[in-house]
């Protein structure tokens, strides 16, 4: 754990408030679930809250599934980071951010595609692969990340059973957070 050398003082009614900067370098937005944790030796500490972390194991059996059946490496994010990934190096993509074009992208809610005339995603913050399709993975109303679809080259269209698959996999995920 790194010390940040701020102090804050709890209010009247046991808020506290985590500083700007550290909500900016940690994409803590309003309204993000937070969860809390103490040790034993006194620490309290507070971690962003993940759905799809939560079904990690699922999350990874979806992106094999569809990673095999749709030819492609399939890549699964929370809102911030990758969770699951096949079909492509799993240390190339383990716990690395997601991009800010898949994080505006996520907050409009939208599917993507690659074709001729749309523009390339690249969803993985320090990588260069570009997806073929990415869908937003709802829950209860929420987005809680997405599913994608990642191309081989730069060459690559995405294909209509790529996005289904896609597609399917985002609904899926959606429906078993809330359950």
């Amino acid at each position: 754990m790194k010390a940040t050398g701020i102090v804050r003082r709890i209010d009247d009614l046991g808020r506290v408030v985590i500083p700007k900067e550290i909500r900016r370098t940690m994409r803590i937005r309003e309204g993000d679930p937070l969860e809390i944790y103490t040790n034993p030796d006194g620490e309290v500490i507070f971690k962003k809250y993940s759905p799809i972390n939560e079904l990690s194991d699922g999350a990874l059996q979806a992106a094999e599934v569809i990673s095999k059946l749709g030819g492609a490496p399939a890549v699964i994010f929370d809102k911030d980071h990758v969770v699951a990934v096949s079909g492509a190096p799993k240390k190339e993509y383990s716990q690395r951010r997601i991009s800010p074009a898949l994080e505006e992208m996520l907050e409009s809610r939208k599917n993507y595609e690659y074709t001729d005339t749309a523009e390339r995603v690249r969803p993985v913050e320090g990588l260069t692969a570009c997806a073929l399709t990415i869908s937003p993975i709802i829950s209860n109303g929420d987005i809680s990340g997405a599913v994608a679809f990642m191309a081989a080259d730069d060459s690559q269209h995405v294909s209509e059973n790529q996005s289904m698959l896609c597609k399917a996999a985002a609904m899926f995920l959606g429906k078993q957070i809330e359950e």
